[in-house]
């Protein structure tokens, strides 16, 4: 590491907003975001756990992208607020190296998730004579370890490569928490292609992991609308139209927000889509899995209704 880097004791992230009031009002609008995100996802995590109805391939998987979102809005969120509440943009270098390294994993992890959940749904409705041979209990915790170990594989491969580069632009980051394409701002000319040629190979993985959804769901679309009742074109679609949901609204945002061309990158731009992609998601989820999917509804209701009628 560079001296430039090993100077810097800290980064400065970019606050939203300069007086008092409205400091306080982006922690209170962060605030009950994060509420939102842990309540709608905790619920899912707790009854997917406690119900042995759920304890199945589709479910576990929603336990992990669960987990997942938890993750990623609980490494930016905090800080956040914290520093709006305490009137300071200050995140210490060891802090922005860990929030980068483990936004990265959650983030990365809950892709890989997304893509098996694909093939679940793809088995399920496709093949459902095999679904307990191709998606048995070991399978998928060798799927679901498999995801979180190349989720953690990208972050140590990014954190590693990105703090390698000699800072040479000051320490301040034009985003609310830390972020890789911020830091590459940061660094020297030229020092940033090594990390750019990783993130290239990172892209066309997860492009291979896109186009697989997308020949999952061809296939699944396919086998649905051969379906002969309406009933049970309706019961396929149902498990299938909140997983494709949150894919698009992952895909879309992530890829938006770091394939967008610098000619129309903007700070009010860069920072509303760092907002989509980190804190939308979590918060949405539960929502979207929940409206369409009656059996965990009712677990969840069930799991609820027991809890107050213990207190």
């Amino acid at each position: 590491m560079s001296n430039s880097s090993s100077s810097i004791s800290q980064f400065l992230l970019l606050p939203f907003a300069d007086t008092r009031e409205l400091q306080l009002l982006h922690f209170c609008l962060f605030l009950g975001i994060y509420l939102a995100a842990l309540l709608g996802n905790g619920l899912i995590i707790i009854t997917i756990a406690c119900d042995h109805r759920l304890h199945t391939p589709m479910y576990f998987f929603l336990l992990n992208l669960s987990l997942t979102d938890l993750g990623c809005i609980s490494t930016t969120v905090p800080k956040s607020m914290a520093n709006s509440l305490w009137d300071t943009r200050a995140i210490s270098y060891t802090g922005c190296v860990a929030q980068i390294f483990f936004f990265l994993i959650f983030l990365s992890t809950e892709y890989y998730v997304l893509t098996v959940m694909a093939y679940d749904r793809y088995v399920a409705i496709c093949h459902p004579l095999h679904y307990g041979t191709l998606l048995g209990s070991r399978a998928c915790v060798h799927m679901a370890a498999a995801a979180w170990a190349s989720g953690f594989f990208c972050a140590v491969l990014h954190t590693a490569n990105t703090f390698s580069l000699p800072l040479c632009h000051g320490n301040a980051v034009d985003q609310f928490f830390c972020e890789i394409p911020q830091i590459l701002k940061l660094s020297c000319s030229d020092a940033y292609l090594r990390e750019t040629g990783v993130i290239v190979v990172s892209l066309c993985f997860a492009f291979g992991c896109f186009v697989f959804i997308v020949v999952s769901y061809v296939q699944i679309f396919r086998a649905v609308l051969r379906i002969p009742s309406e009933q049970g074109r309706h019961k396929a679609f149902s498990t299938c139209i909140p997983h494709l949901a949150v894919v698009s609204l992952f895909v879309i945002t992530a890829m938006f927000a770091n394939l967008k061309p610098p000619s129309i990158s903007t700070l009010f731009l860069d920072l509303v889509l760092a907002f989509l992609y980190t804190l939308f998601p979590p918060a949405v989820n539960p929502l979207i899995y929940s409206m369409r999917n009656q059996e965990l509804k009712d677990a969840v209701w069930k799991f609820m209704t027991d809890i107050f009628m213990q207190l």
